[in-house]
This record gives structure tokens, sequence and C-alpha cells, in this order.
């Protein structure tokens, strides 16, 4: 038999831990920016799809066909995603058990094929810390999703050591994905927010992963990045330029494109040349599928796209799911 098919990129909605923040001043605030930063045409195209994809974004049986029909056997699922980082500690801990319990129940019903990542509050890192290791233990899901930016915060920031820290000791994966994009109004017209904004989003957290040291501080952290790593792997020469000829951006021990070996990529760049640019920065050996299930900026045809980049046959099977069993179950101390 060929070996599993593996999507690392699935979301999973969570109405019991919207109900928590339905009516708070943080969510009221947290909606204001997400309208400045969308056009009133692309809000209106959001709830739509919302409300089309609830079945899908809750239920097991409509995401086991989604996958039939993909290709895919296995699916790696975290959640929509809902961090909330402002909310205070009281919230915060409901809020990440919540949808914690939430995607471990889900991933239950079919545990062969379904594996979950979870929430923690990065704006509290002592909490974050238990609660990711409640993630793990307690819940046995395989890591957490973080978005790029904590209420303004960098990932990079020295105050969530302590929870990379943790995450090195159980072995567990950090899920880099981005929620909303921090040019706002800018890139408010015709979807620029996601289309262009989010790639940004996800480059700028690695870069500062990268250029302030944290990935020489802990080279065991299983970091993954959505959507391909966004604009980094395809712009790292600039970067490597600036830590050759300026003393003040060499943070890090490195070139930095020899962190890009330290980090997976999912696959969702959309073209074939895309895709084997990609492995060309990275490695094969750092890619994993990715769909964005179930929403319109993912896609449904992983496969025939991985088929379509004409890679190696060793370098394809690594992609379709070698890699992704690799992270998920190697170093796992549950």
């Amino acid at each position: 038999m060929s070996a599993p098919v593996v999507d690392f990129h699935g979301h999973l909605a969570a109405p019991a831990a919207d109900a928590l923040v339905a009516g708070t001043p943080g969510l009221a605030a947290e909606l204001a920016a997400e309208q400045r930063a969308h056009s009133p045409e692309s809000l209106a195209v959001n709830r739509a799809q919302l409300q089309g994809l609830a079945s899908r974004l809750t239920g097991v049986g409509a995401r086991l066909a989604d996958l039939d029909a993909m290709g895919v056997d296995v699916q790696v699922v975290g959640p929509m995603p809902m961090h909330h980082y402002w909310a205070d500690p009281d919230l915060a801990l409901d809020l990440a058990r919540t949808t914690n319990e939430a995607v471990a129940a889900h991933c239950a019903q079919a545990p062969d094929r379904l594996y979950g990542l979870g929430t923690i509050p990065l704006q509290h890192p002592d909490l974050a810390v238990a609660l990711l290791d409640r993630a793990v233990t307690e819940h046995g899901l395989y890591g957490v999703s973080v978005s790029t930016t904590v209420d303004g915060r960098e990932l990079a920031d020295p105050v969530h050591d302590p929870v990379w820290h943790k995450a090195e000791e159980l072995g567990a994966i950090v899920f880099v994905h981005p929620w909303g994009c921090s040019l706002g109004a800018r890139l408010a017209t015709r979807y620029l927010g996601n289309t262009v904004g989010q790639p940004v989003e996800t480059a700028v957290a690695l870069s500062h992963l990268i250029f302030t040291g944290v990935l020489d501080r802990f080279p065991r952290l299983k970091l993954v990045a959505a959507h391909g790593g966004g604009y980094l792997p395809t712009y790292i020469g600039r970067s490597d330029h600036a830590w050759r000829v300026r003393q003040d951006a060499r943070g890090c021990a490195e070139p930095p494109s020899a962190y890009l070996r330290r980090i997976w990529f999912d696959a969702l760049v959309y073209t074939p040349r895309a895709l084997r640019h990609l492995v060309e920065e990275v490695g094969a050996d750092r890619v994993v599928l990715g769909t964005d299930h179930p929403f319109d900026m993912g896609v449904d045809d992983p496969v025939a796209r991985l088929d379509a980049a004409g890679l190696a046959p060793a370098d394809r099977a690594a992609v379709a799911g070698g890699n992704a069993l690799d992270l998920l179950l190697k170093g796992r101390t549950r």
C-alpha cells in the first residue's frame, strides 16, 4: 500500500468558544478592525461563505467526505483560527480549554484520519505554557496553531521563550497561520488584505523569528508555516544580503536562508512552478501538503497539484505525507 496522503492545513469551527466571546467589548473591537481591513463587498462574501460552510467546519462526516473527494487520507485539523489575543486571563483560559476540547472531540470521532492542533493564549505566556502542556498530555493534541502577531506583539518577543521551550520539550508542533493583516485599510480593497496581506504577515513573523535568534535558541522547535511561508522563501536572498553587509541585521548565527531548513512549509502556493521553487529553496523534506480546507482560498485537488509539479518520486512521496507523519509522530513525548 502507498503511504497516506496528509493534509496539514484544515480548519474547525468551535461554536461553544464563539459563544464565550459573544457580546464582549474585545470582540467588538476585533470585528471593527476587521471591518476597516476589508471592503463591504468582501465582508459580505465572508459572511455568506461562513454560513455556507457551517456543516463542513463542524461535522466529521462532511469533513471525511471532503477528504475522500480530495484523495486525502489524514488531515491535521486546527481552530478556524479564533485566538482572541485580547482576552483577559480568565476568559483566555476558558477559550483555550473550550477550543481544545472541541478539536479533541472532533478528531476522536475519526482518530485514524484526524490529528488535532489546539490554541493557547500567547498574550499570557505563563498560562500558555500550562495550556500547551495540557493540550498535548491531556487532550491528545499534536501542537497548537498561533497567529503571526499577539495583539501587536511579535512572536519573536523574548516573553514567549518559555512557550517555545515547552513546545520543544513536548515535541509539539507550532503552526503559524495569519489571522488578519496589520496593514489594515491600505489593503481593504479587492480582498488584498488576504491575497497580499496574509503572505506578508507570515513573511514578517518568520523573519522576526529568524533575525532575532529565536531559532538559534530553540533549534528543535517544530515550526510549520502556512501558505508556503508567504513571501519569505521567494526573496530570501535579500535577507541573506542584509545579514552579510550590515552588522545591525546580524542577530542570528547563520545566514537567514539556513533557517529555512529549520522550518516546515505547507505546499499551498497554487502553481506547479511555485511549488518547485519552494522545494528548491527549503528542501523537499521541509514541505507538507496544505489545503486550507474548507475555505475558498484553499484548494480541493492537492494531490493533482503536487503531481503537476513534477518532483522526483522520493520528493513527491515526502511532500504527500512522509514529512507530515515524521513531524506528527517523531519526538512526541505523550
